[in-house]
């Protein structure tokens, strides 16, 4: 059995969604289990929807819905030639289903009803790609993740319950042949609600069954030839990292790499499972494997960058110094305001911490460190972290740039800079 994960990039429209097909010719895989995300910036759509419905904007609300179905009908009609094929009244009673939790629900939990609506997204995109192939002759069986991935309550970050996953995983899902499923879904072990893994999940299921499954290898498909050594939004020249090794590649994720998901590489080593990156675009290409063996090939430095951050710089009033128990003050309030920490520095006296303001709190959080602190901070500044370093390159990226931060340790570099 191997895993194969493929993204919303790769079955954004109909022409996705072929090309998954031709990936499945191509590899002649005749064992497979294939996790799909919901197609294209669906989450995002439905995202809004959320939003809307939990404002009580009934008219926006209902034009995300109908945005939603008609990309979805849209992608039907570019696949299927009979209009009266039965993948029509599969999709619009999904749908119906979606606007009857919309009227019924009485919660106004919003991490609840963002599972419960978000994840129409994975399974009307598993549908349509189990009626396709199922309707060029690559015979599948369609399977609701939600049998298999049993979680917690921790609703929009569901924690997995290993034990109740695998009995499920081993009871449904077939050791021959292709099967279907979701990405970045769960269902609690209690009441059955659908639960999420946490934005970017699909990957993270595929790991899951990799591991439960004791596959042979899990293959995630994107719009990339692999994993490079740099973004190249922001850098010129990038080069493809053949072979990454496990440690490294949590080390990367941590640091912000994008490319892999922090929580699919832990089930992964556990069982030495290789993980591939691989471009759906060039699928008889290498890409980069991450597995046991050399530590990254080839050993060249890796560059990570993080954008819009928030650099707060504190001292103690009365000059003393900045033991455990100022710190411990300072990261409890970190944590009530939901900032996500990317850097910390401290010295004597003085503590400094890079900060993600994602839920936009930073003038509460000033408020609550004023009370305690004398506070310097300044925003829209960006962390470069470069793994396996050389000082020509630091020289090079600090160049006329202003400085605020360096870290360094043996294979580390972290500049805060503002631009």
């Amino acid at each position: 059995m191997k895993v194969f994960k493929f993204g919303g990039a790769s079955i954004k429209d109909a022409a996705g969604v072929q090309n998954l097909a031709e990936v499945l010719k191509i590899t002649s895989e005749k064992n497979l289990l294939i996790v799909v995300s919901a197609m294209g910036k669906t989450t995002n759509l439905l995202e809004n929807v959320v939003t809307e419905y939990l404002k009580e904007n009934s008219e926006l609300c209902k034009e995300f819905v109908s945005e939603f179905r008609e990309n979805h009908f849209q992608i039907l009609n570019g696949l299927f030639e009979n209009p009266n094929h039965s993948i029509f009244g599969n999709i619009s009673e999904i749908f119906s289903k979606l606007n009857s939790f919309l009227e019924t629900n009485k919660s106004s939990n919003h991490a609840f009803v963002y599972d419960q609506v978000v994840s129409f997204g994975e399974i009307v995109s598993s549908t349509i790609v189990s009626a396709y192939l199922s309707e060029i002759h690559i015979h599948n069986t369609l399977l609701d993740v939600r049998k298999c991935i049993k979680t917690d309550a921790s609703y929009r970050d569901a924690n997995v319950d290993w034990e109740a996953t695998q009995t499920e995983i081993l009871k449904n899902v077939h050791n021959s042949g292709i099967t279907i499923t979701q990405g970045f879904l769960g269902s609690e072990t209690t009441n059955n609600f659908t639960t999420t893994l946490g934005r970017e999940g699909s990957d993270y299921t595929a790991a899951i069954f990799a591991y439960c499954l004791n596959a042979e290898n899990v293959t995630i498909w994107k719009d990339v030839p692999g994993v490079l050594n740099a973004d190249p939004r922001y850098f010129a020249q990038t080069q493809l990292l053949n072979h990454i090794s496990y440690r490294e590649a949590i080390e990367l994720a941590f640091y912000g790499a994008s490319v892999i998901h922090p929580k699919t590489l832990q089930p992964l080593q556990r069982k030495e499972i290789p993980l591939y990156v691989k471009s759906f675009l060039n699928p008889t290409a290498a890409g980069t494997c991450v597995g046991k063996g050399v530590t990254l090939d080839p050993m060249i430095s890796c560059f990570i960058l993080k954008k819009d951050l928030v650099l707060i710089s504190l001292s103690s009033l009365d000059f003393s110094f900045m033991m455990e128990d100022n710190i411990g003050d300072v990261f409890k309030w970190l944590h009530k305001h939901k900032m996500k920490v990317e850097l910390i520095q401290n010295s004597a006296i003085s503590f400094s911490v890079c900060i993600n303001d994602k839920f936009k709190n930073l003038e509460a959080l000033l408020a609550k460190l004023r009370e305690k602190f004398s506070v310097n901070w300044n925003e829209n500044v960006t962390l470069y972290t470069v793994r396996h370093f050389n000082p020509t390159e630091i020289k090079t990226l600090s160049e006329n740039k202003k400085v605020l931060l360096k870290q360094e340790s043996r294979e580390t570099v972290q500049l805060v800079i503002q631009e």
